[in-house]
């Protein structure tokens, strides 16, 4: 495999290329991404010898660095149906493959946000770190994805620090309130129900304590951890056990947790139904698998917005952050083209090094022929003179070859690519 040159690319779908429902099925919860990645190396050893998995509520995608574009896309595509029960016919339509400075340029637009269903939001670039650490610890973040990943740190920090990219950002939370507010006039009337402590569930409940709603509360597996959320944003816990007898309470009910199953059925929520008599309920969805029954939508008096749906009212304000967009891509176009530089580099590596070693075998043969004719009382000067002549005829030969077998090619041109000028005139 050393002596194999290895290119990057990125497969996988996203919210512009599959739907939620097929989204989910293909996601890997956080705790599997690990056992994911090795299964994958093991079963693919020559095809993905390195290896990281992305996946976020609108992507799932994999970074590789391998030396076979035709198989890996074939091979990896078995991997994902089979690793997920799922058809070829259900997946093959909405995947992408990406390779070489495709796949570079995607990886830098993703972590900058230029990707995303919200323009410019910066959790993804948190998401790709913690997967490049998953990859690293798994042993599976090899010199060519260790250095891709270090760049597009980098390039995403330069887009947010020289752009209005990141001031422009409208986030999933914020479109969560605002769509809440469309249903209920007041939301400090409302009663809010936070499932999950995570992340996205932390930027949420910011965003709706900003709003002063008559009470906060939050549900989460771990009590411990539910608890020092509720007190951060001045609000109340549950345990996730009673979600069953409490969910008809709240007017607002906001879900992101990393169940593989759903959490909140439709019997579930029809009973909270009752219990509300019949006043409306909104209840947001931000988890990939989701938390919630889709059926819970067919219910007269709920409002369900899943991520796909605050996507679309984000994406209302576009227009007015393309200046941004503009500029951010100008930065990527040249870092991408220095990070393929470096990787083109990089194939030469082996062949410079054979190089040096083949010049080092001859300069060793050199002076030993040169010492025994020392040893033999030839004069210093006429020794010196050999040495060079045979290091000069040696040093030439290769070259003299090229030019002779130039076909169609300006001589000189050639002659000065391989001994420039001011190598042969430089003085000592």
């Amino acid at each position: 495999m050393s002596g194999t040159p290895l290119n990057i690319f990125a497969l996988g779908l996203n919210h512009s290329t599959a739907p939620l429902a097929l989204r989910e099925k293909v996601a890997f919860p956080v705790d599997t991404v690990a056992d994911a990645l090795t299964d994958l190396r093991r079963k693919l050893p020559r095809l993905v010898p390195e290896g990281a998995i992305l996946s976020t509520c609108n992507r799932t995608e994999i970074y590789t660095a391998s030396p076979d574009e035709q198989q890996l896309t074939g091979a990896v595509e078995d991997w994902l149906c089979q690793h997920h029960g799922l058809s070829h016919d259900q997946i093959r339509s909405h995947l992408y493959v990406l390779p070489g400075n495709q796949a570079v340029r995607h990886a830098f637009r993703v972590a900058s946000g230029l990707d995303s269903m919200v323009l410019g939001e910066p959790q993804i670039l948190g998401q790709m770190k913690d997967a490049a650490r998953m990859a690293q610890q798994a042993g599976a973040l090899g010199t060519h994805l260790h250095q891709l990943f270090q760049r597009t740190f980098a390039v995403a920090k330069e887009v947010r620090s020289s752009t209005e990219i990141g001031a422009q950002s409208v986030s999933l939370a914020a479109a969560a309130v605002r769509h809440a507010r469309r249903i209920f006039e007041d939301l400090a009337a409302c009663r809010v129900l936070f499932v999950g402590a995570g992340e996205m569930i932390e930027l949420t409940a910011t965003h709706f304590a900003a709003q002063q709603p008559k009470s906060m509360t939050v549900a989460n597996r771990s009590a411990e951890r539910g608890l020092k959320l509720a007190h951060k944003i001045g609000a109340q816990s549950i345990r996730l056990s009673e979600l069953s007898d409490h969910l008809g309470d709240y007017d607002i009910v906001v879900s992101c947790t990393a169940s593989s199953l759903p959490i909140i059925g439709l019997g579930m929520v029809e009973r909270a139904l009752k219990a509300r008599k019949r006043r409306p309920m909104l209840m947001v969805d931000l988890a990939v698998p989701r938390d919630i029954e889709p059926e819970v939508a067919k219910l007269d008096d709920v409002f369900l917005a899943t991520v796909d749906d605050l996507g679309r009212i984000v994406r209302a304000g576009i227009e007015q952050r393309q200046a941004a967009v503009t500029q951010a891509e100008a930065i990527i176009d040249q870092r991408v083209t220095g990070f393929m530089q470096w990787l083109s580099a990089r194939e030469g590596v082996p062949a410079i090094r054979s190089l040096h070693e083949r010049a080092q075998g001859v300069r060793e043969a050199e002076l030993a022929r040169a010492r025994k004719l020392l040893e033999q009382g030839v004069a210093p000067d006429k020794v010196i003179e050999q040495l060079a002549q045979a290091l000069s005829a040696k040093l030439l030969h290769g070259p003299s070859l090229m030019l002779q077998q130039a076909d169609g090619s300006d001589p000189h041109a050639l002659l000065e690519q391989l001994l420039p000028e001011k190598i042969l005139t430089r003085k000592s």
